[in-house]
């Protein structure tokens, strides 16, 4: 039988709450020198996944929804390795791309282009390996001169631009892709949730975070419901969506 390319077991991620927590790097200073704060003080845990376990095999296409606060942003960061488990184990069997936050992976002070290499070195890809690529990058983001300006000048759709154009022509098996997708214009949505489709029927594995079950039935084999911090779904995506919206009703 073909292995899960992501085993999670168990998964249990908590959150320190901080009592008193200073509102300032200053105020921190003031705090310590006078013996009135005790930064190893915790005040509680708030769990934001609990007990939650699945396996995603080679060539799956799965959504996963969920409330906002829900701990799907949270899931697809512990999946990357961004954070790391309270409980529980996530076993990954092959390279993933993380597609998961407006930024993450660049230097605000270097070009999209210097960027581009930055972030490829960032998922173990080699200078070479960029270079070839970069062509595709740079025709999908559809940014042309604004590729040489520094990453702190673009806007938030040029960002996903980039980054999503990164993502999907890096070689990687498998890719992650957080609500990401909602930044931008209608026609830049309607050609990444296109490419990927492509990807998918090329034998890649997807996990795609978004609240739209008409996305989930549309280009989804599976959906995975996180409510309340506990997978309460798992299954097909036409009644995963179905679930989702009777849920939120």
């Amino acid at each position: 039988m073909t292995e899960p390319v992501i085993e999670v077991k168990n998964l249990t991620k908590s959150f320190d709450h901080w009592l008193d927590q200073p509102h300032s790097f200053k105020n921190l200073l003031t705090r310590l020198s006078k013996g009135k704060w005790n930064p190893f003080v915790v005040g509680k845990q708030y769990t934001v996944l609990n007990d939650v376990s699945f396996d995603i095999y080679p060539g799956e296409f799965v959504g996963i929804m969920g409330r906002n606060g829900a701990g799907k942003s949270t899931l697809l960061k512990l999946i990357s390795g961004i954070y790391t488990p309270t409980r529980g184990t996530i076993e990954t069997r092959s390279i993933i791309a993380p597609l998961i936050e407006l930024g993450a992976g660049f230097h605000p002070d270097l070009s999209g282009y210097e960027n581009i290499f930055l972030n490829a070195a960032i998922l173990g890809f080699g200078k070479k390996a960029t270079e070839a690529i970069v062509p595709a990058i740079l025709e999908f983001s559809e940014l042309g001169e604004q590729i040489h300006k520094p990453i702190r000048n673009y806007s938030s759709g040029m960002m996903a631009r980039l980054g999503f154009s990164v993502a999907i022509n890096l070689a990687a098996p498998v890719l992650l892709v957080d609500e990401i997708l909602a930044v931008g214009d209608a026609g830049f949505q309607a050609k990444c949730l296109s490419k990927i489709d492509e990807m998918h029927r090329s034998g890649r594995t997807i996990v795609l975070i978004t609240h739209d079950p008409n996305a989930i039935e549309r280009h989804c084999s599976r959906c995975i419901v996180i409510e309340n911090c506990e997978k309460v779904y798992d299954g097909n995506a036409r009644d995963g969506a179905e679930y989702y919206k009777k849920l939120v009703m």
